[in-house]
């Protein structure tokens, strides 16, 4: 898929490092200014290592998306199908079947050139032939720059949720997208 110069495509096993690298300079700027040094560099370790995406692109639940920019990797995003493990999640999405939009980072030059939008589009419609309904997320309620574009996208709060960054429990709202309704798709141009 390609929109205003960005190529989405799914991600290749031999791309783990480059992920990681991105999610190591990209997962920081999400966090909220009290989450300390220790627990984001915890976190990468625990979560966007190279070993995890490795693990992350063999998973045949999970969908790693790349966008490319200029030949160069602009953002990523993952999708996990599935039901909700988190019981915060699970009594706050209201569609099923649902898909999360786990994982959604573009490198901060690429910040406002419609790499996030495009993955966003290209994640619903794979949520879509998947089978799903509707998308849902997490994102840390004082992440504003990312709960405009959450909203600005069709995700609605539907709850809350923790998330454990290193040992610290963090504040995200649960947002929530539908994506059929009575058997029609709503809402995502192709």
């Amino acid at each position: 898929m390609v929109e205003s110069g960005v190529h989405v495509r799914e991600a290749r096993r031999d791309e783990a490092e480059a992920l990681h690298l991105l999610a190591a300079l990209t997962f920081p700027l999400a966090c909220p200014p009290s989450t300390t040094e220790a627990a984001k560099a915890a976190f990468i370790e625990q979560r966007l290592s190279r070993s995890a995406f490795e693990r992350y692109l063999a998973d045949a639940q999970r969908l790693v998306m790349v966008a490319e920019q200029s030949g160069e990797l602009a953002g990523y995003a993952m999708l996990v199908h599935g039901e909700p493990s988190d019981p915060d999640v699970a009594a706050a999405v209201r569609h099923r079947p649902t898909a999360e939009l786990s994982k959604l980072y573009v490198h901060p030059d690429q910040h406002g050139g419609g790499v996030a939008s495009a993955l966003v589009e290209h994640a619903l419609h794979a949520a879509v032939d998947e089978g799903a309904v509707s998308v849902w997320l997490g994102v840390n309620i004082h992440n504003a720059r990312a709960n405009r574009f959450y909203e600005k996208s069709g995700f609605a709060i539907v709850g809350t949720k923790g998330f454990l960054v290193g040992e610290t429990i963090e504040d995200d709202y649960v947002r929530e997208r539908q994506l059929v309704w009575t058997g029609v798709t709503v809402g995502i141009p192709r």
